[in-house]
């Protein structure tokens, strides 16, 4: 199963528990731009989509589009399946004098397949670009030396190597204690 936040489970539970399956509205502590950061999460990662809400019959409005339309969210079979639920392949209705059901076309079939998340990848010209450059030349880089390169505090270079490196580019940052140097980190080459 897939890893969730209790605030993504609760929209995604509450979502499944509506005919509709509409992820609105969302909980009462989630506001502004919290809001706005977890359901872009959860779109990005195909739990929830954006899809024109009927005003006509009351939908609530996730945000609204400029040209007097709104758009509501809807948990997918992807946001049901993250928190156990699996989603339906057909919706069943009765049908014929022997009441047996009849199967209509599933609500989020799939029409193309899903692109690959995109890897994160550093630009050219940036601090970050220039500190993975020191870290992979030869004799590395230590936190003095990128923090004068960076005009960097030298906290702020090891939460960058800690966080932008580590975390979010998956970069295998080394160090060892070199003598009359101190501690020297590196990063394999490209």
């Amino acid at each position: 199963m897939t890893k969730l936040s209790d605030t993504q489970a609760i929209i995604l539970s509450a979502a499944a528990q509506r005919e509709d399956r509409i992820a609105l509205p969302l909980p009462e502590s989630l506001r502004g731009g919290a809001a706005a950061k977890v359901v872009g999460a959860m779109i990005a990662k195909g739990f929830l989509e954006e899809v024109d809400a009927n005003m006509r019959n009351g939908e609530p409005v996730w945000r609204e589009t400029g040209d007097g339309h709104g758009v509501t969210l809807v948990a997918t079979g992807a946001g049901l399946a993250a928190i156990g639920i699996e989603p339906e392949d057909a919706r069943t209705a009765p049908a014929g004098a022997l009441g047996a059901p009849t199967e209509e076309p599933a609500l989020d079939t799939p029409t193309e397949p899903e692109a690959a998340p995109k890897a994160r990848t550093s630009r050219e010209g940036t601090k970050q670009a220039a500190l993975i450059a020191m870290l992979r030349a030869p004799e590395g880089a230590t936190i003095d030396e990128i923090s004068a390169a960076l005009q960097w505090r030298p906290h702020t270079t090891r939460g960058a190597m800690a966080g932008a490196l580590k975390k979010k580019l998956g970069l295998e940052v080394t160090s060892e204690k070199v003598e009359g140097r101190g501690r020297v980190y590196k990063l394999p080459a490209a």
